[in-house]
């Protein structure tokens, strides 16, 4: 039996956007949609795989049931990954604010804020990041929108997804600085895993600080002993 299978990822009723489907046996994938919908053609017997940045990974066989679905809900569970002290570098930070004030010791470089230029400071926001904005001020006196949205869950659920947001470009700027030709032939990572691999060195408590020291060679000998444990924990050698 084949057909579309056609669901959404959801974490406490809210749609997942970024979610990657793969199919492991058709070696097919999908991602989920700003709300968190996708849609795959698949059969009875294909094995599917869920790829997500903070969220726990899952693999299912599709069975007539799910393909009988209108929409199948696919609830995923965080992944929480506890990092122990970090020292940030070339400025040694702590991440105490008041340790690093007495430590830190640079020049001010030249810059639109240093040089007072209008608008020094102003950036394109996000989609996350003004729905936050916007859950979390109001007008009147007694501004309703922080207190109906703490009270509902939604600035804890948007706070989440902003911090997912940032996670995923930062994976993904990371993935584009090596084509996928050396993911394949180097690594010896399936192409159609290639999203899920960069996941898997996500987790790792080193993987953000290597990201922005922008080395690509440090980053090239981290993605090699990640593949290595790739390979292992997947069974792919």
């Amino acid at each position: 039996m084949t057909g579309k299978l056609k669901g959404r990822f959801m974490e406490a009723g809210v749609g997942i956007t970024n979610v990657h489907l793969l199919n492991l046996t058709k070696e097919r994938a999908t991602i989920s949609n700003a709300e968190g919908y996708f849609a795959m053609d698949t059969q009875v017997g294909d094995t599917l795989l869920i790829s997500a940045i903070r969220y726990k990974r899952r693999t299912f066989v599709v069975s007539e049931n799910m393909l009988a679905s209108t929409t199948l809900m696919i609830e995923l569970e965080p992944f929480v990954n506890e990092l122990e002290e970090v020292v940030l570098r070339p400025y040694n930070l702590s991440g105490n604010l008041n340790k690093d004030l007495v430590n830190l010791d640079v020049d001010e470089p030249v810059s639109a804020v240093s040089l007072n230029l209008p608008n020094a400071t102003a950036k394109k926001r996000t989609q996350a990041e003004r729905q936050l904005i916007e859950a979390t001020t109001g007008g009147g006196l007694v501004p309703l929108n922080p207190i109906l949205n703490a009270i509902s869950g939604r600035t804890k659920m948007l706070k989440k997804r902003l911090a997912r947001d940032k996670a995923y470009l930062l994976t993904q700027e990371v993935r584009a600085r090596y084509p996928d030709s050396l993911f394949v032939k180097d690594l010896r990572i399936p192409q159609i895993r290639i999203p899920d691999f960069m996941y898997f060195c996500e987790v790792d408590s080193a993987f953000a600080e290597l990201a922005g020291r922008r080395d690509d060679l440090k980053m090239w000998d981290f993605l090699k002993v990640k593949g290595l444990e790739y390979r292992k924990t997947n069974q792919l050698d």
